[in-house]
Formats: C-alpha cells, structure tokens, sequence
C-alpha cells in the first residue's frame, strides 16, 4: 500500500465560474421514467465521433449528434431479460472495423451489439455479480476492461469472446470493483477502484502473449487459457470512502469518492518494489452536492476540459489545463432537478450531454467558438 506524501499542500478550486467558454442548451430526449446510469460519445473512431450511446433499464439506445443542435435515433435495442438494468456502455471495434457496442449491469452479462448489422456478436459471461463499468482500449479496441461487483476486473475480447485475464484475488479489491481506465499511452497498464476505498494500477506487460493468443484462438472461447492477476502494480487510499471514478491524466489519476470533490494526484511507484509508492494529491475539484455515489465525470479527448453532474441536475465543467484549478461554468436547467449520473463531452470538448436519473438526456453545446476565445484572449 502506497503512502500519502506529506509537506505538500494540494491547490482547491474556486467555485466562482470564469465563464471562459459558454454552453447553451439545445436539446433534451425524454427517453422514459427510467433511470439512465451511462452515456458515452464514441471517441474510438474518427467516423463515428458524433454518435453517441444511452444504457438504462434493459435498452441500449444509439444516436447522432447533428451539428444544428438535433438528435436523431440511429437505433435501440432492448434486452431479452426484462429484469436487466444497463448501468454501463462502451464503444468497441471489431478487427474489420466494424463499430460494437459492449453493455453490462445487474445480471454480470456484458452483450456486445454490433451496431451495423444491429445484431448481438457476443455475449460475455463470467461475472459473479453486476458489472459496474466498461472501458475500451485505446489503442486496441477490441479489448474491453470490466469492472464489477464480484471484486474483480476482466479483461474481454470482444472481437473472439475470449476472457483473457482475471485481476483480482490475494492483492486485488475487496469490495465492488466500479471504475476503470486504460493509460492514454502505456498499452499495458490500467488503474481501477472501488468501494472498497483503494485505487490500483494493473501491468499487463508480463502476461501480454495471452492477449496476442486470444485474437488467433480457434477452439471455444471457454477453453481459453485464462489467467489470473492477483498483485497490481500500486495500490493506494487517496480518499477514505468509496471511490466512484478514476480517469488516468497523462501519468496523473484524477478520481472522485462521495466527498463533493475530484481529486488529481500522483502515483509514484517504486521500481522493483510492486504495490509500493507515494500518493501525492496536487489539485483539488470541488463539487457541490455531489455525495451520492455511482455519479461519473467525463473529459474531453484532449483533456482540455472536464465535466461532471451533481444530484441537483447541474454541471460542473473545471479546466483541466489550469493551476490552481479553474471553474469553467455551471450548467443548469429548471427542469433539469434529477441526479446527474454521467456526463460525455465530445471529442473537442464542445458538445456536453448528460444522463439523468429521470430518464433525460439533455445536450449542451459551447456558444464560443475557439476562433473567438482566441481572439478574446489577444483583446485581454
């Protein structure tokens, strides 16, 4: 377990908005009365980057983002288990290039929908319990993390059906697993956390073969040699109740509990020394009304930005490049009064949507254009 670095005191935001970039609202869906946990831009594939996805209840609906401000329905799927509640979605792509979409929740079921032929490619079991959060890697995109409540992280892929590793047991998490995130430029490291108040960093490096293998496995998917990953690499307690989020920042980690704030902190791991360290907490994102858990932020491609929703029905969006930290602006609504329980900024950072717990998803788009900022920044 790494320990907190002491003699440096981390930087807090000012919740006095600089309104340096501005949103209006331009579109809200009513999808129904249930609640709606993910929503997620695809940011995988230049062709789809105006497509979005929704998951809640047992629907998984796709959409696109039109430049006017509209959106259409490109189509929706609705799982053949009605109990199925949806709490997380994530774009793929198979090797051919086809755009997937991989979904789990309760069930611990992960459906892979292949959105061209509009047909389920594969469904993923193996989980005990449900399954919290998908993410894809970014440069292989057929490789899916799963986090769930089983205490354990899985390594999918979504191409084959294969699970390839299993990181969980003598050093793994001891409570729900509900966030993970692949590193922007390491392929083979990912950070995840849970309820069990630890964030971790994972290597795959040493068991890389078994991913290679799983792309030219011929046999059924269920004879695969699994392996299971039992010592991540760092472990740490940067917060002191569950831990929700987490989203690598460069070699940084920024992660939220139920505390009103998001952390951005750096490990520092110790060479030949595995899950040992210091955690350094630099800045720090206040968030009112904001300690329920299961409520996700979202950052922009670049990692310019970062937006995240509060249980009033209101958006925080913090600049990520400024220290100390920066509050962009505050987005709300008179009719926008349920809980936020994911935000997805497109990949410029100009579009913001949200998912909330009464079945809306509501469309933000930024007013300034950088040509304009730009200008104003000179004018300043």
């Amino acid at each position: 377990m790494s320990k907190i670095a002491l003699g440096n005191e981390s930087l807090v935001g000012s919740l006095t908005p600089s309104n340096k970039k501005s949103y209006k609202l331009t579109n809200r869906i009513q999808e129904g009365k249930i609640p709606l946990y993910s929503v997620v831009f695809n940011s995988i594939d230049a062709r789809f980057f105006n497509c979005f996805v929704s998951a809640g209840g047992n629907g998984i609906n796709l959409y696109n983002c039109l430049e006017d401000g509209g959106i259409s329905s490109l189509h929706s799927y609705t799982d053949e288990d009605k109990e199925e509640s949806f709490y997380t979605v994530s774009w793929a792509c198979g090797v051919e290039g086809n755009p997937f979409v991989a979904a789990g929740g309760v069930k611990g079921i992960i459906r892979v929908l292949n959105v061209n032929d509009k047909i389920i490619h594969k469904t993923l079991v193996g989980h005990g319990d449900s399954v919290n959060e998908i993410k894809t890697h970014h440069m292989k995109p057929q490789l899916v993390l799963s986090a769930s409540k089983d205490e354990s992280v899985r390594l999918w892929n979504v191409e084959t059906g294969i699970c390839i590793l299993i990181f969980a047991g003598t050093a793994g998490h001891r409570y729900e697993v509900v966030s993970v995130d692949f590193h922007p430029h390491d392929e083979h490291r990912f950070v995840s956390c849970g309820m069990d108040t630890t964030i971790k960093i994972w290597s795959m490096k040493e068991f890389w073969t078994y991913v290679d293998k799983s792309f030219t496995w011929k046999d059924d998917p269920s004879k695969f040699p699994t392996k299971f990953v039992q010592f991540p690499v760092f472990t740490t307690s940067v917060h002191t109740n569950y831990v929700d989020c987490n989203r690598w920042f460069g070699d940084f980690i920024l992660s939220k509990s139920v505390e009103n704030e998001i952390l951005l902190w750096e490990p520092q791991l110790i060479d030949n020394s595995p899950g040992e360290g210091t955690s350094d907490v630099l800045l720090r994102y206040p968030i009112p009304n904001c300690n329920l858990w299961f409520i996700k932020f979202s950052c922009d491609l670049s990692l310019n930005y970062l937006s995240i929703g509060n249980q009033k029905g209101k958006i925080y969006i913090w600049d990520l490049k400024s220290c100390p930290p920066v509050l962009v602006t505050v987005l709300s609504h008179s009719l926008s009064k349920s809980v936020i329980r994911q935000t997805a900024m497109s990949t410029n950072g100009n579009t913001i949507l949200a998912a909330s717990e009464d079945g809306t998803i509501w469309r933000w788009d930024a007013v300034t254009k950088v040509a304009s900022e730009s200008s104003q920044e000179l004018m300043d």
